[in-house]
């Protein structure tokens, strides 16, 4: 295996695990930095989608003593069966909106441009929702996941799949969505942190399954060293994430949005940097 391609998947890992859980859009970082590394060919778009993978072990791990509770007590505890089936709601419309047109938006919307784009109005979209419950604490009426209604669960669902178009980022549409509608900062936090773990696992096996004419036991090692940096650079993200909401609002990672977006366009309208598609 070629080293300077196992350092550009040690690259792609970093970034995926750095970015997943922000809402910053871990995809629209790695076609980015896929763009600027030469390494966005199909193959590295499987490699993408299964290194995800890496990062919900690091959400597992960090949420593991809630996973565990919530499965011991399933049997028999209404409030872990509510919860359980929240997140099952919340999951199916990302099941059903991907199988019918996540290929068409592979095909024409997996591009820096519109990554720019919507990092952009995404960022804009954060600071609405910062404003709206700094003006009005009251509209943050669920403090915890386990008050969410499956009505609640349905619209943070829906939410999660404008995270379909590139750049929208994943985290970014259900913490800024769940906050929208009703949630408080943290427990949109954990909810798509849960949502995370079907919704990813899910994405990836799929994806893997679906192109593995593309894949071959050479391409082991590659993968290998891209989910074992993704893993160890979300934990650690993760556990930052969760410190850093308890004190501090989502504006500077709107802020952040706002000005990279720019920044790509720019560079690409200007020609300075070729950000391949």
């Amino acid at each position: 295996m070629d080293i300077a391609l196992l350092v550009k998947a040690a690259i792609m890992g970093i970034v995926e695990g750095l970015t997943e859980f922000l809402p910053i859009s871990s995809t629209g970082h790695l076609i980015l930095a896929g763009a600027l590394l030469g390494f966005d060919d199909e193959k590295a778009k499987v490699f993408d989608i299964a290194i995800q993978t890496g990062a919900i072990f690091a959400v597992i791990l960090v949420y593991w003593q809630k996973i565990r509770d919530t499965v011991v007590a399933l049997p028999t505890e209404k409030q872990a069966q509510r919860f359980t089936l929240n997140v099952i709601i919340a999951f199916v419309p990302a099941v059903i909106l991907g199988l019918l047109f996540g290929k068409a938006i592979k095909a024409h919307l997996f591009t820096p441009v519109v990554v720019a784009s919507t990092f952009i109005i995404g960022g804009f979209i954060i600071l609405w929702a910062e404003r709206r419950q700094q003006i009005n604490p009251a509209v943050a009426r669920i403090q915890e996941v386990e008050d969410m209604t499956p009505l609640d669960a349905v619209k943070v669902g829906l939410a999660q799949c404008l995270a379909m178009i590139p750049g929208t980022s994943r985290s970014g549409a259900t913490i800024i969505g769940a906050m929208l509608m009703g949630l408080s900062r943290k427990a949109a936090t954990d909810f798509s942190f849960y949502l995370a773990i079907p919704t990813l696992i899910g994405a990836g096996a799929y994806s893997l399954y679906k192109d593995r004419a593309l894949m071959s036991m050479a391409d082991v090692p590659l993968f290998s060293v891209g989910l074992v940096f993704s893993f160890l650079s979300a934990w650690l993200c993760v556990r930052w994430l969760l410190r850093y909401i308890a004190t501090h609002s989502f504006v500077g990672f709107a802020y952040y949005r706002i000005v990279f977006g720019v920044v790509v366009l720019a560079t690409a309208w200007s020609g300075a940097v070729t950000w391949a598609a």
